[in-house]
């Protein structure tokens, strides 16, 4: 297993839809065989700023998750939204708790 933590930057006119889309890829998300979590948080400091933190099975879960329907209208409507690039940081688990 590992996990995926992807930092994005939204638009501040956008942060409200922006939450929206994220939750309902999140949703969907979390029904895929390869998936154990997938949260969106959002940074206390600073609204514009978040976090999505996915737990992959393996690297097979990952390949499924960007075939699906939900992620790739996720990904074409927060394009227009998101400030900059995504950036991500993949973790190994040392002790992971419960997925």
């Amino acid at each position: 297993m590992f996990v995926v933590h992807i930092y994005v930057q939204a638009k501040p006119e956008y942060i409200e839809e922006f939450k929206k889309v994220c939750v309902e890829n999140a949703q969907n998300s979390v029904k895929e065989p390869g998936i154990k979590r997938f949260d969106v948080l959002q940074q206390s400091d600073d609204p514009t700023r978040f976090v999505l933190v996915e737990a992959y099975l393996d690297e097979i879960g990952v390949t499924q998750h960007k075939l699906t329907a939900h992620y790739n209208k996720w990904r074409q409507v927060a394009e227009k939204m998101i400030v900059g690039e995504r950036t991500r940081v993949r973790y190994t688990p040392i002790w992971p708790g419960k997925y």
